[in-house]
């Protein structure tokens, strides 16, 4: 799994100054785009809710139940988002909000005009070179992690629409450009993890992936993946950090763990050779790292894992 990244939170309206329990919203207008903080204190179920633009929303502390195009509801929780195109209705949920336990997230609504203008942009100026389509959002991707990159720009976003600097609506245009731009990336990066072997033959950069994936256990050099590629170095590492937000060493990396994650929960393999059979030779250098991204140690992580079930 992907590392998810929460949001800081916001402080919670005063309570006596609340207009309702559900759904209580507060508003930021900006030239474009309007930021929305919600608050629900009581449980409520299938509370609908629909803009008149394309809308990013974060959660910042509590849980959901979302539903969307008439699709089974998916739990909500800080650390993800979700995108909505204008005029969609959300139902939601909200089973354990109360006054001690409130739900609150964000709701970023941006003018569709902008978004044009933003994805044009991107496609004139900085076109893709694994010449797998345009850039564009993709609307059945949804439902996300947020990355560090994600969290810190929605983080600048509500302080900057929350503030009183005379500045702002530059600072939340430019801000707004490079999260639209980070979620691309992020779709891309899953669309990647998804597709690859349906567009190994057709897209450079699925056909490398496919080769990461299948010699995880190898010492893979970016040269190695440059000729898989048939680009040269600089174009290769460009092209595969521009579109998935990533570089292919991070890449390699995060696979590499997912692969030691799963080895952890579904054997009872040694710390030392799963760190051989995910590719790394020095196991000291494993458990460094995997408590770095992870926040704990292998052994520690196959234990939590344990606990729960």
């Amino acid at each position: 799994m992907i590392s998810k990244h929460s949001l800081q939170a916001v402080a919670l309206s005063d309570q006596r100054h609340l207009q309702t329990l559900v759904e209580n919203k507060t508003a930021y207008t900006l030239n474009s785009c309007e930021l929305n903080v919600f608050e629900t204190h009581a449980a409520s179920f299938l509370v609908p809710l629909t803009f008149n633009d394309f809308v990013i929303t974060s959660m910042l502390r509590g849980k959901k139940v979302m539903h969307l195009f008439d699709r089974e509801g998916f739990d909500y929780l800080p650390g993800e988002s979700v995108i909505v195109p204008a005029n969609t209705t959300m139902r939601i949920d909200f089973p354990e909000a109360d006054m001690r336990n409130p739900t609150q997230c964000t709701a970023l609504a941006i003018d569709g005009e902008h978004i044009k203008k933003t994805i044009q942009y991107l496609n004139e100026n900085f076109p893709k070179d694994s010449g797998r389509q345009d850039w564009k959002l993709d609307h059945q991707q949804y439902h996300f992690y947020n990355n560090e990159e994600i969290a810190l720009l929605i983080n600048k976003l509500i302080s900057v629409c929350t503030s009183s600097s005379p500045g702002k609506d530059v600072l939340a245009d430019l801000a707004v450009k490079e999260l639209l731009f980070r979620i691309m990336q992020v779709q891309n990066l899953n669309h990647a993890h998804t597709h690859y072997l349906d567009e190994h033959t057709s897209n450079p950069l699925a056909f490398v992936i496919a080769y990461i994936k299948q010699h995880l256990s190898d010492t893979i050099s970016i040269e190695e993946l440059s000729n898989k590629a048939y680009m040269s170095k600089s174009t290769f590492y460009r092209a595969f950090k521009r579109e998935l937000g990533l570089s292919p060493i991070e890449f390699i990396l995060q696979e590499k763990m997912m692969m030691a994650k799963k080895l952890l929960l579904n054997s009872s393999e040694k710390i030392a050779s799963i760190s051989t059979e995910a590719g790394f030779q020095d196991v000291n250098y494993f458990i460094r790292l995997f408590k770095k991204m992870e926040g704990v140690t292998p052994k520690q992580y196959r234990l939590n894992a344990l606990t729960k079930h």
